[in-house]
Order: structure tokens, then sequence, then C-alpha cells
């Protein structure tokens, strides 16, 4: 086993605790064991004008980190498993997902307690089109602005009045000490949260079985098996970074309860499905969700904000089972199986 491991991690303030709260299990679990940081800057963190949709994706947070640990200078990443795309690249392997903080979206507001207050033409900001087309469904009066930045970047805006609210994920906030400044936390059933939202996630190189091994202790079985049903879902529907998707999945009775949308971008096109698996093959329900909501219509919908054309033979997100239609709205169709 080795005797030192270098964490590497993006230097904004959460990552850095993120780090850091790692570094500590890992001295707890592994006494003797010297862990050190390698802070470094990434594109996402580089580029603050554009959507994360327009320049690459989350996976501009994660890229320079697994550089890092191809050239031996870092043997571990921690990453927001929500900032980690759903296929890794060869040679790397997630060895642990930790147990899952809150991971709801929080309301954060000024002047207002929730979205039922705000005024018709209130200006709320978040930089996900998730909560984007959400906000937009629910709340056809609001205008939904894009918000890039760090946490504390997004909250000087709002507390300089550019917006009237903005919505950031619970578990950023109470990780930095900040859970004061939600005015309400959102319920699954008013904002979905992303695929693998409030769960930390180890990514180290599929060579290093040595690495991965120090870390399966940090790994929580309950979250694991959540996070991966809602990967599976969104890696089965290939929405990539220009679709709203959201997924959560929760354990209830001993069985994984796993609810799903996607929708356009104004949230008019929208749709719903939930199912229930088994704990032992969290993909498998991922995969059933995914192919209610392409056989909704779903898949023509992700085919248009990919830019592929939906009729041609490589596109693959065809609606299963010859569904073609859609509803508009923020109801959406639903499909609900029992467990």
């Amino acid at each position: 086993m080795p005797e030192r491991l270098v964490i590497a991690t993006r230097e904004s303030q959460l990552a850095l605790w993120q780090a850091r709260h790692i570094q500590a299990r890992l001295g707890e679990r592994h006494p003797g064991l010297q862990v050190s940081l390698l802070g470094m800057t990434t594109q996402g963190d580089q580029i603050l004008d554009s959507p994360l949709s327009r320049i690459g994706g989350k996976g501009l947070f994660v890229k320079e980190l697994e550089q890092a640990m191809q050239d031996g200078r870092a043997q571990l990443a921690v990453h927001s498993m929500k900032d980690v795309p759903m296929d890794l690249p060869e040679g790397f392997v997630l060895a642990a997902i930790t147990a899952r903080e809150d991971p709801r979206d929080a309301f954060v507001s000024t002047r207002y307690h929730n979205f039922g207050e705000l005024p018709a033409g209130a200006r709320v900001g978040t930089s996900s089109l998730r909560r984007q087309a959400q906000i937009r469904a629910a709340h056809p009066g609001l205008v939904v602005d894009t918000l890039r930045g760090n946490v504390n970047t997004r909250l000087r805006k709002l507390d300089e009045g550019q917006y009237d609210a903005i919505i950031l994920a619970a578990a950023g906030l109470k990780r930095l000490g900040l859970g004061h400044r939600i005015t309400a936390l959102l319920s699954p059933e008013e904002s979905l949260p992303a695929v693998g939202q409030g769960a930390l996630g180890l990514e180290t190189l599929t060579a290093r079985e040595d690495v991965a091994a120090l870390l399966a202790c940090l790994d929580d079985a309950e979250t694991s098996a959540c996070v991966r049903a809602e990967r599976a879902m969104s890696r089965t529907l290939q929405g990539g970074c220009q679709a709203p998707i959201g997924g959560y999945a929760r354990v209830e009775a001993g069985r994984l309860r796993l609810s799903a949308f996607v929708s356009d971008l104004e949230g008019v096109r929208f749709y719903r499905a939930e199912s229930w698996g088994a704990m032992d093959d969290p993909e498998a329900l991922g995969h059933q969700v995914a192919e209610d909501l392409l056989n909704q219509g779903a898949g023509l919908v992700l085919a248009e904000l990919s830019g592929r054309s939906p009729g041609s033979p490589e596109n693959e997100l065809t609606p299963i089972g010859g569904g073609s239609g859609h509803t508009s709205g923020p109801g959406g169709q639903y499909t609900h199986r029992e467990p």
C-alpha cells in the first residue's frame, strides 16, 4: 500500500473543502498515511462568460485533474458527482462514492421566501439548464438568466440586486457553512436534482488498484447504488450537457426508487418517469426509466438539442415502442411503475 497520496483538486472554495474533507477521512481510516493536495485551475474555472453547455460541459472541471493523475503528480481526484461525465475516459475508475449530503436545490433570496412570492418578471439566476427548464415550466412568468461563478460570487450578485432569487445546490451551501443563506429547500417534486447531486466521487487510475483499495472504505453502499442508477439513466439517454435532464434515486423499504425528467430548454415539452428496482442492480433501473422517457417522445427533444437528425440510423434516441407525441406545460407526460 502507498504511504503517500496526492489529491488533485480545483482551487475553488467548495472544491478545496471537498478535498480536505476526503483528506481528513482518509487520515482517520489509515493512520500514518500522508495525504496532500495539488490545487489546480481547470478550463471550467477559467471561462466564466459563457454557459457550460456552450463551452464543453461539466467535463471541463475534471480534465486537468485526470491529466495530473496520468502524469503521476496525483493519485486521486475528488469530484462533485454531478460534475463527472457519464462516461469516464479509458484508464480511469470511480473507486468510491461517499455518503450523500442534502441532494435538494435551494431557493436563495434577500426579499422573497419562495417562488410563489416572486412577481411576474422577477429575475432568477442559475447556471443549470435542468433548473432553468423546471423553473420555466412551473413559473412561466419569471425571467430566468444564466448565473456563473463560484458560490460566493453568485451570492454577491444576488446581494447586489442583480437577481431577485438564485438557485444553488443545498449541499454546497451547507458544506461551506452557508446554510443560513438558504431561504427555502425545494422538494424533488418542485426541482428534481441533478444526477449525482450531493455526492462526492473519488476517481483514480484503473491501474492503481492499491489506491482503489485505500479508497474503498469511504464508499457508501446506498449512495453508490442511487448514483449508479441515476448515471445509468442519463448515460442511456445520451443527453450530454445540452439537454435539461434530472434524476434522483433514493432507497425506500429496501428498494431503489428513481425519478427522472427530460425537457426542452423552455420547459414546454416535458417528460417525467419513475420506477422501482433492486438495490443490487441499479443500472437496470436506470436503463428502464430512460426507456420510459424515450417511449414518451423524449428522444426527439434530445436529438434536436444535440443537433442529431431524429430519423438518422445512427441516432440511438428514437423513442422505443413508437412513442412520438408530447404534451405541453409543466405537467408533461408521466410514467410511473409501482414497486
